[in-house]
Protein backbone atom coordinates (compact mmCIF):
# COMPACT_ATOMS: atom_id res chain seq x y z
CA UNK A 1 0.00 0.00 0.00
CA UNK A 2 1.25 3.35 -1.30
CA UNK A 3 1.12 6.32 1.67
CA UNK A 4 -1.80 8.38 1.13
CA UNK A 5 -0.88 11.12 -0.56
CA UNK A 6 -4.59 13.11 -1.65
CA UNK A 7 -2.97 16.06 0.21
CA UNK A 8 -0.18 16.82 -2.37
CA UNK A 9 0.37 19.80 -3.63
CA UNK A 10 -1.23 19.61 -7.31
CA UNK A 11 0.71 19.57 -11.01
CA UNK A 12 -1.39 21.72 -13.17
CA UNK A 13 -0.70 23.47 -16.62
CA UNK A 14 -1.86 26.59 -17.18
CA UNK A 15 -3.76 27.80 -20.21
CA UNK A 16 -1.42 30.86 -21.09
CA UNK A 17 2.01 29.42 -20.14
CA UNK A 18 4.58 31.08 -21.47
CA UNK A 19 2.22 34.34 -22.70
CA UNK A 20 2.70 38.08 -21.86
CA UNK A 21 2.01 38.82 -18.50
CA UNK A 22 0.46 42.07 -19.81
CA UNK A 23 -2.98 41.26 -20.48
CA UNK A 24 -3.32 42.87 -23.85
CA UNK A 25 -0.79 41.00 -25.06
CA UNK A 26 -1.93 37.67 -23.66
CA UNK A 27 -5.24 38.45 -25.77
CA UNK A 28 -3.32 38.70 -29.04
CA UNK A 29 -1.21 35.22 -28.23
CA UNK A 30 -4.55 33.67 -27.26
CA UNK A 31 -6.20 34.08 -30.56
CA UNK A 32 -3.11 33.30 -32.48
CA UNK A 33 -1.98 29.85 -30.87
CA UNK A 34 -5.82 28.72 -31.45
CA UNK A 35 -5.32 29.02 -35.31
CA UNK A 36 -1.81 26.79 -34.91
CA UNK A 37 -2.15 24.67 -31.53
CA UNK A 38 -4.50 21.80 -33.21
CA UNK A 39 -2.52 21.75 -36.60
CA UNK A 40 -0.18 18.04 -37.01
CA UNK A 41 3.22 17.89 -36.22
CA UNK A 42 5.98 17.75 -38.80
CA UNK A 43 9.22 16.37 -37.02
CA UNK A 44 12.00 16.39 -39.48
CA UNK A 45 14.86 15.87 -37.29
CA UNK A 46 14.56 13.06 -34.06
CA UNK A 47 15.92 10.17 -32.78
CA UNK A 48 13.06 8.10 -31.93
CA UNK A 49 13.94 4.74 -32.53
CA UNK A 50 12.03 3.16 -36.02
CA UNK A 51 11.18 -0.57 -34.54
CA UNK A 52 8.85 1.30 -32.35
CA UNK A 53 6.36 2.16 -34.28
CA UNK A 54 7.50 -0.98 -37.05
CA UNK A 55 6.66 -3.42 -33.84
CA UNK A 56 4.15 -1.20 -31.83
CA UNK A 57 6.53 -1.82 -28.80
CA UNK A 58 5.13 -1.14 -25.40
CA UNK A 59 7.27 1.48 -23.70
CA UNK A 60 7.99 -0.74 -20.74
CA UNK A 61 7.61 1.11 -17.91
CA UNK A 62 7.80 5.21 -16.87
CA UNK A 63 11.86 5.18 -16.00
CA UNK A 64 12.68 3.41 -19.67
CA UNK A 65 10.14 5.54 -21.04
CA UNK A 66 11.05 8.89 -19.42
CA UNK A 67 13.96 8.82 -17.77
CA UNK A 68 16.67 6.33 -19.36
CA UNK A 69 16.65 7.67 -22.53
CA UNK A 70 16.35 11.76 -21.98
CA UNK A 71 20.08 13.02 -21.86
CA UNK A 72 18.13 16.30 -20.06
CA UNK A 73 17.38 14.32 -17.14
CA UNK A 74 20.27 12.27 -16.24
CA UNK A 75 22.62 15.37 -16.88
CA UNK A 76 20.43 17.68 -14.45
CA UNK A 77 20.48 14.50 -11.90
CA UNK A 78 24.13 13.19 -12.10
CA UNK A 79 24.87 16.89 -11.65
CA UNK A 80 23.17 16.86 -8.15
CA UNK A 81 24.95 13.40 -6.88
CA UNK A 82 22.67 10.46 -8.72
CA UNK A 83 25.24 7.75 -10.93
CA UNK A 84 23.57 7.38 -14.35
CA UNK A 85 23.93 3.38 -13.72
CA UNK A 86 20.79 4.20 -11.11
CA UNK A 87 18.26 5.34 -13.78
CA UNK A 88 19.31 2.50 -16.16
CA UNK A 89 22.02 3.91 -18.40
CA UNK A 90 22.83 2.93 -21.23
CA UNK A 91 19.43 2.29 -22.91
CA UNK A 92 20.87 -1.01 -24.37
CA UNK A 93 20.83 -2.38 -20.17
CA UNK A 94 18.61 -5.61 -19.87
CA UNK A 95 19.25 -6.26 -16.42
CA UNK A 96 16.70 -3.45 -15.20
CA UNK A 97 14.39 -5.06 -12.40
CA UNK A 98 10.44 -3.51 -11.30
CA UNK A 99 12.55 -3.18 -8.20
CA UNK A 100 15.42 -1.17 -9.98
CA UNK A 101 12.93 1.11 -12.22
CA UNK A 102 10.63 1.96 -9.16
CA UNK A 103 13.97 2.92 -7.22
CA UNK A 104 15.00 5.24 -10.03
CA UNK A 105 11.29 6.73 -10.53
CA UNK A 106 11.22 7.79 -6.33
CA UNK A 107 15.21 9.63 -6.96
CA UNK A 108 14.04 11.32 -9.77
CA UNK A 109 11.06 12.37 -7.74
CA UNK A 110 12.94 13.17 -5.00
CA UNK A 111 15.19 15.19 -6.76
CA UNK A 112 12.02 17.23 -8.70
CA UNK A 113 13.45 20.73 -7.15
CA UNK A 114 15.99 20.17 -9.31
CA UNK A 115 14.63 21.23 -12.53
CA UNK A 116 12.83 24.48 -11.35
CA UNK A 117 13.60 27.01 -13.53
CA UNK A 118 14.74 24.66 -16.70
CA UNK A 119 13.21 23.83 -19.81
CA UNK A 120 12.99 19.94 -18.28
CA UNK A 121 10.47 20.83 -15.78
CA UNK A 122 8.14 22.89 -18.70
CA UNK A 123 8.35 19.66 -20.79
CA UNK A 124 8.38 17.10 -17.66
CA UNK A 125 4.99 19.38 -16.34
CA UNK A 126 3.42 19.03 -19.75
CA UNK A 127 3.83 15.19 -20.24
CA UNK A 128 2.91 14.42 -16.82
CA UNK A 129 -0.11 16.34 -16.65
CA UNK A 130 -1.23 16.70 -20.34
CA UNK A 131 -0.80 13.10 -21.48
CA UNK A 132 -0.73 10.86 -18.23
CA UNK A 133 -2.99 12.43 -16.29
CA UNK A 134 -0.76 13.18 -13.34
CA UNK A 135 -2.15 15.78 -11.15
CA UNK A 136 -0.04 15.11 -8.10
CA UNK A 137 3.86 17.19 -7.97
CA UNK A 138 6.31 14.54 -8.26
CA UNK A 139 8.12 14.14 -4.52
CA UNK A 140 9.64 11.06 -2.42
CA UNK A 141 5.96 10.30 -0.72
CA UNK A 142 3.86 10.79 -4.10
CA UNK A 143 6.54 9.03 -6.58
CA UNK A 144 4.65 5.55 -6.04
CA UNK A 145 1.29 6.56 -7.21
CA UNK A 146 2.66 8.60 -10.09
CA UNK A 147 4.58 5.21 -11.24
CA UNK A 148 1.21 3.43 -10.72
CA UNK A 149 -0.57 5.91 -12.48
CA UNK A 150 2.07 5.89 -15.77
CA UNK A 151 2.45 2.17 -15.54
CA UNK A 152 -1.43 1.97 -16.04
CA UNK A 153 -1.47 4.49 -19.16
CA UNK A 154 1.54 2.60 -20.32
CA UNK A 155 -0.13 -1.28 -20.06
CA UNK A 156 -2.98 0.18 -22.28
CA UNK A 157 -2.84 -1.00 -25.93
CA UNK A 158 -4.01 2.74 -26.43
CA UNK A 159 -1.40 3.98 -25.79
CA UNK A 160 1.20 2.19 -28.00
CA UNK A 161 3.04 4.06 -30.47
CA UNK A 162 1.11 3.83 -33.63
CA UNK A 163 -2.23 4.73 -31.81
CA UNK A 164 -0.19 7.86 -30.34
CA UNK A 165 0.71 8.44 -33.55
CA UNK A 166 -2.93 9.67 -34.13
CA UNK A 167 -3.46 10.87 -30.65
CA UNK A 168 -0.55 13.02 -30.89
CA UNK A 169 -1.36 14.24 -34.56
CA UNK A 170 2.05 13.20 -36.03
CA UNK A 171 1.58 13.55 -39.80
CA UNK A 172 5.91 13.36 -40.46
CA UNK A 173 8.52 12.37 -37.83
CA UNK A 174 12.17 11.35 -39.23
CA UNK A 175 14.41 8.82 -37.56
CA UNK A 176 18.08 9.07 -37.41
CA UNK A 177 19.56 5.92 -39.31
CA UNK A 178 23.41 4.38 -39.96
CA UNK A 179 24.60 4.60 -44.07
CA UNK A 180 24.89 0.70 -43.49
CA UNK A 181 21.02 0.04 -41.92
CA UNK A 182 18.84 -2.07 -44.36
CA UNK A 183 15.90 0.07 -43.29
CA UNK A 184 13.40 -2.75 -42.80
CA UNK A 185 11.46 -0.98 -40.45
CA UNK A 186 11.07 1.87 -42.15
CA UNK A 187 9.69 -0.98 -45.41
CA UNK A 188 7.55 -2.33 -43.08
CA UNK A 189 5.83 1.23 -42.29
CA UNK A 190 5.60 1.72 -46.06
CA UNK A 191 4.21 -1.51 -46.86
CA UNK A 192 1.18 -0.83 -44.06
CA UNK A 193 -1.68 1.14 -46.18
CA UNK A 194 -3.80 1.94 -43.09
CA UNK A 195 -0.95 3.39 -41.12
CA UNK A 196 0.76 4.89 -44.11
CA UNK A 197 -1.98 6.87 -45.34
CA UNK A 198 -2.12 8.74 -42.18
CA UNK A 199 1.72 9.04 -41.04
CA UNK A 200 5.00 9.57 -42.57
CA UNK A 201 8.26 7.81 -40.96
CA UNK A 202 11.52 9.09 -43.03
CA UNK A 203 14.52 7.56 -42.24
CA UNK A 204 17.77 10.26 -42.10
CA UNK A 205 21.49 9.06 -43.32
CA UNK A 206 23.65 9.96 -40.55
CA UNK A 207 27.27 9.26 -42.57
CA UNK A 208 29.64 11.07 -39.83
CA UNK A 209 31.29 7.89 -38.66
CA UNK A 210 32.36 7.02 -42.39
CA UNK A 211 33.56 11.18 -42.50
CA UNK A 212 35.57 11.09 -40.11
CA UNK A 213 39.37 9.26 -40.95
CA UNK A 214 40.74 10.48 -37.66
CA UNK A 215 38.77 8.06 -35.74
CA UNK A 216 40.09 4.50 -34.84
CA UNK A 217 37.36 2.44 -36.68
CA UNK A 218 37.12 4.53 -39.47
CA UNK A 219 38.61 1.33 -41.60
CA UNK A 220 36.74 -0.88 -40.54
CA UNK A 221 33.26 1.07 -41.03
CA UNK A 222 34.64 2.02 -44.35
CA UNK A 223 34.58 -1.61 -44.78
CA UNK A 224 31.39 -2.19 -43.72
CA UNK A 225 30.22 0.09 -45.96
CA UNK A 226 31.83 -0.95 -49.18
CA UNK A 227 29.96 -4.71 -48.79
CA UNK A 228 26.96 -3.04 -47.81
CA UNK A 229 26.92 -1.21 -51.05
CA UNK A 230 28.25 -3.87 -53.64
CA UNK A 231 31.09 -0.84 -53.78
CA UNK A 232 35.22 -1.70 -53.88
CA UNK A 233 36.37 0.67 -51.63
CA UNK A 234 40.10 1.12 -51.65
CA UNK A 235 39.97 4.07 -53.43
CA UNK A 236 38.57 7.51 -52.79
CA UNK A 237 36.37 7.18 -55.89
CA UNK A 238 34.90 3.78 -54.55
CA UNK A 239 33.92 5.41 -50.58
CA UNK A 240 32.51 8.26 -53.09
CA UNK A 241 30.45 5.79 -54.93
CA UNK A 242 29.43 4.04 -51.70
CA UNK A 243 28.10 7.01 -50.16
CA UNK A 244 26.40 7.96 -53.19
CA UNK A 245 24.81 4.28 -53.37
CA UNK A 246 23.73 4.44 -49.72
CA UNK A 247 22.18 7.94 -50.54
CA UNK A 248 19.85 7.01 -52.84
CA UNK A 249 18.93 3.76 -50.88
CA UNK A 250 17.40 6.29 -48.48
CA UNK A 251 15.78 8.40 -50.62
CA UNK A 252 14.40 5.07 -52.36
CA UNK A 253 13.20 4.29 -49.08
CA UNK A 254 11.47 7.77 -48.26
CA UNK A 255 14.32 10.18 -46.85
CA UNK A 256 14.42 13.55 -47.00
CA UNK A 257 17.21 14.74 -45.67
CA UNK A 258 21.08 13.89 -44.12
CA UNK A 259 22.70 14.71 -40.85
CA UNK A 260 26.07 15.61 -39.76
CA UNK A 261 26.93 16.35 -36.22
CA UNK A 262 30.41 17.57 -37.26
CA UNK A 263 33.40 20.00 -34.75
CA UNK A 264 33.07 22.93 -37.67
CA UNK A 265 31.82 24.14 -40.63
CA UNK A 266 34.78 23.91 -42.74
CA UNK A 267 34.37 22.30 -45.82
CA UNK A 268 37.07 22.65 -49.12
CA UNK A 269 37.91 20.43 -51.37
CA UNK A 270 41.56 19.15 -51.65
CA UNK A 271 43.44 19.06 -54.93
CA UNK A 272 42.30 15.68 -56.88
CA UNK A 273 45.74 14.02 -56.74
CA UNK A 274 45.97 14.72 -52.81
CA UNK A 275 42.68 13.64 -51.78
CA UNK A 276 43.58 10.67 -53.06
CA UNK A 277 46.75 10.12 -51.63
CA UNK A 278 45.46 11.11 -47.87
CA UNK A 279 42.78 8.87 -48.13
CA UNK A 280 45.51 6.20 -48.95
CA UNK A 281 47.24 7.14 -46.29
CA UNK A 282 43.98 6.87 -44.25
CA UNK A 283 43.08 3.51 -45.43
CA UNK A 284 47.00 2.29 -44.16
CA UNK A 285 46.50 4.40 -40.85
CA UNK A 286 49.63 6.73 -41.46
CA UNK A 287 47.24 9.90 -41.32
CA UNK A 288 48.57 12.40 -39.28
CA UNK A 289 46.24 14.67 -37.44
CA UNK A 290 46.16 18.01 -39.62
CA UNK A 291 45.54 15.66 -42.94
CA UNK A 292 42.54 13.64 -41.36
CA UNK A 293 41.27 16.97 -40.38
CA UNK A 294 41.64 18.13 -44.38
CA UNK A 295 40.21 14.90 -45.52
CA UNK A 296 37.30 15.07 -43.27
CA UNK A 297 36.80 18.91 -44.47
CA UNK A 298 37.10 17.21 -48.54
CA UNK A 299 34.12 14.81 -47.24
CA UNK A 300 32.22 17.18 -46.11
CA UNK A 301 32.37 19.51 -48.94
CA UNK A 302 31.70 16.58 -50.95
CA UNK A 303 28.21 15.76 -48.87
CA UNK A 304 27.01 19.06 -50.06
CA UNK A 305 27.83 18.70 -53.26
CA UNK A 306 25.87 15.18 -53.17
CA UNK A 307 22.87 17.06 -51.39
CA UNK A 308 22.79 19.18 -54.98
CA UNK A 309 22.41 16.33 -57.48
CA UNK A 310 19.83 14.01 -54.84
CA UNK A 311 18.33 16.33 -53.43
CA UNK A 312 18.10 15.66 -50.16
CA UNK A 313 17.86 18.57 -47.35
CA UNK A 314 21.33 18.75 -45.86
CA UNK A 315 21.53 19.75 -41.71
CA UNK A 316 24.80 20.46 -40.43
CA UNK A 317 25.11 21.13 -36.49
CA UNK A 318 28.53 21.82 -35.16
CA UNK A 319 29.24 23.08 -31.50
CA UNK A 320 28.92 20.30 -29.54
CA UNK A 321 31.92 18.37 -27.57
CA UNK A 322 30.88 14.57 -27.39
CA UNK A 323 31.80 12.57 -24.77
CA UNK A 324 33.37 15.40 -22.21
CA UNK A 325 33.37 13.47 -19.43
CA UNK A 326 36.15 10.06 -20.30
CA UNK A 327 35.36 8.63 -16.38
CA UNK A 328 31.31 8.45 -18.43
CA UNK A 329 31.76 7.28 -21.68
CA UNK A 330 34.62 4.67 -20.65
CA UNK A 331 31.46 3.33 -18.48
CA UNK A 332 28.48 4.36 -20.11
CA UNK A 333 29.45 4.76 -23.71
CA UNK A 334 28.40 7.67 -26.31
CA UNK A 335 25.13 9.54 -26.11
CA UNK A 336 24.42 9.65 -22.44
CA UNK A 337 23.90 13.79 -21.43
CA UNK A 338 27.71 14.89 -20.94
CA UNK A 339 28.24 17.45 -24.57
CA UNK A 340 28.88 20.10 -23.91
CA UNK A 341 28.49 22.97 -26.59
CA UNK A 342 31.43 25.22 -27.40
CA UNK A 343 31.48 28.34 -29.99
CA UNK A 344 32.04 28.27 -33.32
CA UNK A 345 32.92 30.71 -36.23
CA UNK A 346 30.90 30.31 -39.65
CA UNK A 347 31.36 33.19 -41.71
CA UNK A 348 34.90 32.39 -42.82
CA UNK A 349 34.04 28.46 -42.16
CA UNK A 350 31.55 28.65 -44.77
CA UNK A 351 33.00 30.66 -47.44
CA UNK A 352 34.07 28.30 -49.78
CA UNK A 353 30.97 26.02 -49.41
CA UNK A 354 28.61 29.13 -49.72
CA UNK A 355 30.73 30.41 -52.65
CA UNK A 356 30.53 26.94 -54.37
CA UNK A 357 26.74 25.91 -53.40
CA UNK A 358 25.06 28.63 -51.57
CA UNK A 359 22.46 29.39 -54.17
CA UNK A 360 22.20 26.23 -56.03
CA UNK A 361 18.65 26.12 -56.30
CA UNK A 362 18.69 22.21 -55.74
CA UNK A 363 20.04 22.45 -52.53
CA UNK A 364 18.78 23.25 -48.97
CA UNK A 365 20.65 23.41 -46.81
CA UNK A 366 19.74 23.91 -42.39
CA UNK A 367 22.69 25.18 -39.69
CA UNK A 368 22.15 24.80 -36.02
CA UNK A 369 24.49 24.87 -33.66
CA UNK A 370 24.34 25.23 -29.78
CA UNK A 371 26.23 28.67 -29.97
CA UNK A 372 23.43 31.02 -29.89
CA UNK A 373 25.73 33.84 -30.56
CA UNK A 374 26.05 33.18 -33.97
CA UNK A 375 22.93 33.10 -34.66
CA UNK A 376 22.54 37.05 -34.74
CA UNK A 377 25.95 37.56 -35.48
CA UNK A 378 26.50 34.76 -38.80
CA UNK A 379 23.79 32.84 -39.11
CA UNK A 380 20.62 35.37 -40.02
CA UNK A 381 22.36 37.47 -41.77
CA UNK A 382 24.49 34.53 -43.69
CA UNK A 383 20.38 33.28 -44.18
CA UNK A 384 19.54 35.98 -45.44
CA UNK A 385 21.46 36.27 -48.38
CA UNK A 386 22.39 32.71 -49.97
CA UNK A 387 19.24 30.81 -51.42
CA UNK A 388 20.27 27.53 -50.40
CA UNK A 389 20.53 28.60 -46.41
CA UNK A 390 18.02 28.13 -43.97
CA UNK A 391 18.23 29.05 -39.86
CA UNK A 392 17.68 25.58 -37.90
CA UNK A 393 15.75 26.52 -34.64
CA UNK A 394 17.71 25.70 -31.39
CA UNK A 395 17.83 22.65 -29.96
CA UNK A 396 19.31 20.67 -27.00
CA UNK A 397 20.94 23.26 -24.77
CA UNK A 398 19.61 26.13 -26.13
CA UNK A 399 15.81 24.97 -26.63
CA UNK A 400 14.43 26.35 -23.57
CA UNK A 401 11.37 29.35 -23.65
CA UNK A 402 13.97 32.12 -22.66
CA UNK A 403 16.33 30.66 -25.53
CA UNK A 404 14.08 30.39 -28.34
CA UNK A 405 12.56 33.41 -27.36
CA UNK A 406 16.20 34.94 -28.23
CA UNK A 407 16.53 33.08 -30.82
CA UNK A 408 13.66 34.09 -32.89
CA UNK A 409 14.17 38.02 -31.69
CA UNK A 410 17.28 37.99 -32.92
CA UNK A 411 17.41 36.14 -36.68
CA UNK A 412 14.09 37.55 -38.00
CA UNK A 413 15.55 40.66 -37.32
CA UNK A 414 17.85 40.09 -39.85
CA UNK A 415 16.41 37.14 -42.00
CA UNK A 416 13.13 37.31 -41.40
CA UNK A 417 10.08 34.55 -41.06
CA UNK A 418 11.10 32.64 -44.17
CA UNK A 419 14.62 31.72 -44.02
CA UNK A 420 13.91 29.43 -40.77
CA UNK A 421 13.08 25.72 -40.88
CA UNK A 422 10.67 25.16 -38.76
CA UNK A 423 10.73 23.38 -35.24
CA UNK A 424 13.18 20.88 -34.82
CA UNK A 425 12.73 19.01 -31.69
CA UNK A 426 15.71 16.67 -31.75
CA UNK A 427 14.20 14.02 -29.79
CA UNK A 428 14.62 10.63 -28.01
CA UNK A 429 11.45 10.90 -25.73
CA UNK A 430 8.59 9.58 -28.12
CA UNK A 431 5.88 11.20 -25.35
CA UNK A 432 7.98 14.54 -25.56
CA UNK A 433 7.46 15.48 -28.95
CA UNK A 434 3.80 17.31 -28.48
CA UNK A 435 4.88 19.44 -25.09
CA UNK A 436 8.09 20.21 -27.66
CA UNK A 437 6.00 21.28 -30.53
CA UNK A 438 2.91 22.89 -28.60
CA UNK A 439 5.56 24.89 -26.89
CA UNK A 440 7.15 25.93 -29.78
CA UNK A 441 3.82 27.15 -31.00
CA UNK A 442 2.94 29.22 -27.46
CA UNK A 443 6.40 30.97 -28.43
CA UNK A 444 5.82 31.57 -32.20
CA UNK A 445 2.35 33.12 -30.51
CA UNK A 446 3.67 34.78 -28.12
CA UNK A 447 6.69 36.47 -30.39
CA UNK A 448 4.33 37.49 -33.36
CA UNK A 449 1.97 38.59 -30.27
CA UNK A 450 4.67 41.36 -29.42
CA UNK A 451 4.87 42.58 -33.01
CA UNK A 452 1.03 43.09 -33.51
CA UNK A 453 1.13 45.18 -29.65
CA UNK A 454 4.50 47.21 -31.07
CA UNK A 455 2.05 47.73 -34.31
CA UNK A 456 5.00 45.98 -36.81
CA UNK A 457 2.72 43.26 -38.11
CA UNK A 458 -1.27 43.29 -38.35
CA UNK A 459 -3.21 40.28 -36.31
CA UNK A 460 -4.22 38.14 -39.66
CA UNK A 461 -0.22 38.30 -40.80
CA UNK A 462 0.46 36.95 -38.03
CA UNK A 463 -1.64 34.53 -37.99
CA UNK A 464 -0.90 33.67 -40.90
CA UNK A 465 2.77 33.44 -40.24
CA UNK A 466 2.33 31.32 -37.40
CA UNK A 467 0.77 28.93 -39.81
CA UNK A 468 3.89 29.14 -41.59
CA UNK A 469 6.07 28.64 -38.98
CA UNK A 470 3.75 25.29 -38.30
CA UNK A 471 3.69 23.75 -41.28
CA UNK A 472 4.77 25.74 -44.81
CA UNK A 473 8.35 26.41 -43.78
CA UNK A 474 9.22 22.83 -42.50
CA UNK A 475 7.53 21.11 -45.80
CA UNK A 476 9.30 23.45 -47.64
CA UNK A 477 12.67 23.56 -46.46
CA UNK A 478 13.14 19.26 -45.99
CA UNK A 479 11.01 19.11 -49.67
CA UNK A 480 8.11 17.39 -48.27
Amino acid sequence: MHQNVAMAPELTLHEDRLFSADGAVRQISRRIYAETKDLPIISPHGHVPPAWMSENLSFGNPTRLLLTPDHYINRILHANGVELSELGVPVTRTDMTEADNRAAWRTFCAHWSDFNGTAMRYWLTDQLVGVFGVTQRPSIETADEIYDTIQAWIDDDNHRPRALMDQFKIEFIATTDDPCDDLHDHEKLAADAEFSAKHRVAPTFRPDKYLTPANPDWNQRVDTLGEVAGVDVSTLAGLTSALENRRAYFKAHGGVSTDHGIQDLDAAYLDAQDAERLYGKARAGEITAAEATALHHHLIMDQVRMATEDGLTLTLHPGAFRDHDRATFEAYGADVGCDIPYAIEVTRATREMLNRFGNHPNLNLVLFTLDEDVYSREIAPLAGFYRSLYIGVPWWFIDAPESIMRFKQSVTEMAGFSRISGMIDDTRAFCSIPARHDMMRRLDAAHLANLVAAHRLDEDEAIEQARKLVVDNPKKVFKL
